[in-house]
């Protein structure tokens, strides 16, 4: 995990902590924010780092082949079961089983992953005598377990079992001196994967980075490294190479307190006018939903029918908490 900003070593100091002992973690964090380099760092500083690690998409898992997946199964356990074969959670033995997307499993196999982790055992398909799991958990999601499970979509006793150790990832705009460090590496990374010749960062380049966003966070930004060089023949790559233009429009936008005036448009031009005037109706919105809401947010998010966590993206961009919107 590349970064020096404080909150990257606050998350660093944590992850050996919990490498320490072998209770299940819950990793949080919005898209591209690290969460599975995050389960590999917990496992290799572990004494299971000898042993597999081994990733799950839970989005990828279909409910038909749910146990026969996760837990194997024997020859003649149904119709295609030609062979006996091993489950994941047998193939990470003595190691850690990573389930990202943990969110998005059905009502069944939440139930199926209560099981194991209530007890640590599991049967094979076709089996009768039951299994010891020799396996860490690790889940990852970017959505809000809690709100799922206050909307009835998540189970509240699977995510007390989950949520054994806690880690929440900071998004990339908010690990400050980490962007430009990032950025380097991630340049010359992209040049050795591509064979591209030598370039370097100008100092316009890196001033429009950090004054990006980051919506996506360090998966956006190797797509914007990666963009850059292909369209830079240059030694030296430049802000207009980026491609952020928009977003950077958008950035001076939502700073913009009121809809533009007469001179403001004859300056923005249409879709200018139009970002900054629907910049300053979400602004003015969100501060009358927060005050009605008395600043919790999951009401808020009831009351707009918005979902939560698109709620809090929203807030987060025009910079306004729940308790300052309440007031504000």
């Amino acid at each position: 995990m590349i970064g020096d900003s404080e909150p990257i070593q606050a998350i660093r100091r944590l992850l050996r902590r919990y490498a320490g002992c072998n209770a299940p973690i819950l990793i949080e964090g919005e898209t591209g924010t690290g969460k599975e380099l995050a389960a590999r760092e917990v496992h290799y500083a572990s004494a299971r780092h000898l042993g597999p690690f081994v990733p799950v998409n839970c989005g990828a898992l279909p409910d038909a082949l749910l146990e026969s997946e996760l837990f194997g199964h024997r020859r003649g356990a149904f119709t295609d079961a030609r062979t006996s074969e091993p489950g994941l959670v047998e193939y990470a033995r003595g190691g850690t089983l990573f389930l990202d997307e943990i969110d998005s499993l059905s009502a069944r196999a939440q139930t199926i992953l209560l099981r194991l982790l209530q007890n640590g055992e599991f049967r094979a398909l076709g089996e009768r005598p039951l299994r010891s799991a020799d396996v860490r958990i690790v889940a990852a999601t970017n959505a809000s377990l809690p709100a799922a499970v206050e909307a009835g979509r998540f189970r509240s006793d699977l995510l007390y079992r989950l949520d054994a150790l806690h880690v929440a990832l900071p998004p990339l705009r908010e690990r400050g001196e980490d962007l430009v460090l990032l950025a380097r590496h991630l340049l010359q990374r992209t040049l050795r994967e591509h064979d591209m010749p030598p370039r370097e960062w100008s100092a316009q380049a890196l001033q429009a980075l950090a004054r990006h966003s980051w919506p996506g966070n360090v998966r956006e930004l190797e797509n914007v490294i990666l963009r850059a060089c292909l369209r830079s023949d240059r030694p030296q790559i430049g802000a207009d190479e980026l491609g952020l233009a928009a977003a950077a429009a958008d950035d001076a936008a939502a700073s913009a307190p009121a809809a533009p005036g007469i001179d403001d448009v004859r300056d923005l031009g249409y879709a200018g006018a139009k970002r900054r005037a629907i910049l300053a109706f979400e602004r003015s919105y969100l501060i009358g939903l927060m005050q009605q809401a008395n600043g919790n947010i999951s009401h808020a998010a009831e009351i707009s029918r918005t979902e939560r966590r698109h709620l809090g993206k929203l807030l987060k961009r025009h910079g306004l908490h729940a308790d300052r919107a309440r007031t504000a």
